[in-house]
């Protein structure tokens, strides 16, 4: 009996040991432990009058959690028209575009835009260079780095414009979960 309790100890041991989670699996596991969650958010740099943002309530929504698509509607005041798109892809490497749409549901002639994590990242930090799409849709944003950290009381959104030394980061107080809000546009309720 104790050879067999043996035996079976081992092979579980060996089986956990074969599925550790990589670190683009970490991070894809804590985004989606927020799904269905709204928190509201702020600019913490990079934000300037006029620039669409400044002055306007910043709301992200973890609204949909497939198994290989997270998407998180992002409105800035009453313009619901961009949504992040993160994706696993089978190798476990995180993709992030930039799904924009207008009031009727239409796609914006920029949209689509981002970048594949090139490696498995940190558990609570994935990077995302731009990718050819990017490069051919918007060639000032062809240098563009997007990152996104997860901690415990906040979610960060950055972007860097590596060329040029533009910076562009909000923050999301994750401790304080607001309202679902309506649908972005381009999607129902």
């Amino acid at each position: 009996m104790k050879k067999y309790l043996f035996l079976f100890l081992i092979l579980f041991s060996l089986k956990a040991i074969g599925q550790e989670q990589t670190n683009s699996e970490l991070f894809w596991d804590t985004l989606k432990s927020h799904c269905g969650k709204a928190y509201e958010g702020k600019i913490i740099a990079g934000g300037k009058e006029g620039d669409g943002f400044t002055g306007k309530k910043i709301v992200m929504h973890v609204r949909s959690c497939e198994e290989n698509t997270i998407r998180i509607p992002f409105f800035v005041g009453e313009d619901k028209s961009r949504t992040w798109v993160f994706t696993m892809s089978d190798a476990k490497l995180i993709g992030l575009k930039h799904d924009h749409r207008h009031k009727d549901g239409s796609e914006d002639e920029i949209t689509q835009y981002g970048g594949l994590n090139p490696n498995k990242g940190l558990p609570n930090t994935q990077f995302f260079p731009a990718d050819q799409h990017t490069a051919t849709l918007i060639p000032y944003a062809s240098n563009n780095v997007w990152w996104i950290v997860i901690e415990d009381k906040t979610l960060t959104y950055n972007m860097r414009r590596v060329a040029t030394g533009k910076f562009f980061s909000l923050e999301f107080d994750l401790t304080k979960e607001i309202g679902t809000p309506s649908a972005p546009w381009g999607s129902e309720d």
